[in-house]
């Protein structure tokens, strides 16, 4: 299958179409009666006086997380090849990504931070167009007011503000007027929330938005760790793409080697900043699905011993359908 999504090839949306299906068989079969959708953060409720928690059946819940996820690895796709990524056009990323948010059951269904994925996705065309702007003041605007917008829907959203300077330092030289460009993107949506908030008369509980920045990093977790055997071929896989990126770094193109530094950097940085957003949910970490998506293309493009990836694709493929009959 790894082979067949090798070759770039536009008719391959119709077979991920499949392969997405096919991904979420299990959890169709035992799907809930109910499933919660909630698109924005409660501060931001004053902004779509609502309700829309439950205005979706089930069965249609997962039909539209299914676009949206099809949508998206279409993008990713694009994304990697438009900036070479990968050295040569190949439709890996979107397969990748389809793959990845099947995870867990969690991922198949809507929620605030697969619609996140959308704004991480157009960020990194903006953060990637660092490196052959000459002036990145408007885009790192542009960015500042993206992390805002992703806050009002994720909260966690709001680290991915740390992306942009630290893409500002890969990418260009040291400008103040940039750095700052992002702060007042950001500052420009919420002050138009405080001045609604003010409206409302309830401009006192606006700075209660901030608070969850206070929480302390938890020192462990519930989890149930069988759930998580699912993960054993995911972390094999990224252990062999850091492999085949060390024997490869120095033969990539600068431009492509700071992205991957810069793809590195999002993924700890999704990954980590679930702990502001309680309780625990596995829901977070579709972010990391983005990058990982580019991780794992990066890995299955290098690979020369086909019996091995494919088969350790398949034996991923097999672990997500055996394991989503569990619920988290």
């Amino acid at each position: 299958m790894v082979n067949f999504f090798k070759v770039y090839n536009p008719l391959n949306v119709l077979w991920l179409a499949i392969l997405l299906f096919a991904l979420r068989i299990g959890y169709i079969l035992q799907v809930p009666d109910k499933l919660e959708f909630t698109f924005v953060e409660p501060f931001a409720r004053l902004l779509v006086p609502v309700v829309y928690e439950y205005v979706f059946s089930p069965g249609m819940n997962m039909f539209l997380a299914g676009v949206l996820v099809l949508g998206q690895a279409v993008l990713v796709n694009y994304l990697v090849n438009r900036y070479n990524l990968l050295s040569k056009p190949t439709f890996l990323p979107a397969l990748m990504y389809v793959t990845l948010t099947a995870l867990f059951t969690p991922f198949m269904v809507l929620s605030a931070p697969l619609i996140c994925n959308f704004l991480l996705i157009w960020m990194l065309f903006k953060l990637l167009s660092f490196y052959k702007s000459d002036d990145a003041k408007s885009i790192a605007y542009d960015l500042g007011m993206i992390v805002a917008v992703g806050s009002l829907i994720y909260f966690p959203f709001i680290f991915l503000f740390l992306a942009i300077w630290i893409a500002l330092a890969i990418f260009k030289p040291f400008n103040w007027r940039e750095w700052v460009s992002g702060i007042l993107g950001y500052v420009t949506v919420f002050f138009f929330l405080a001045v609604f908030y003010y409206l409302n008369g309830r401009l006192g509980r606006f700075y209660d938005i901030w608070a969850p920045l206070g929480s302390k990093f938890p020192n462990s977790i519930h989890i149930e760790y069988l759930d998580f055997l699912v993960l054993i071929p995911v972390i094999i896989i990224i252990a062999l793409y850091f492999v085949k990126l060390q024997q490869n770094f120095y033969k990539s193109y600068v431009q492509v080697r700071k992205s991957f530094q810069l793809l590195f950097i999002m993924f700890l940085i999704t990954g980590l900043s679930f702990y502001v957003r309680a309780p625990f949910n596995i829901n977070h970490f579709i972010l990391c699905a983005v990058p990982a998506a580019v991780f794992f293309s990066y890995y299955f493009v290098n690979a020369t011993t086909k019996w091995f990836y494919e088969s350790l694709y398949l034996l991923l493929l097999i672990s997500i359908i055996y394991f989503q009959f569990n619920t988290f």
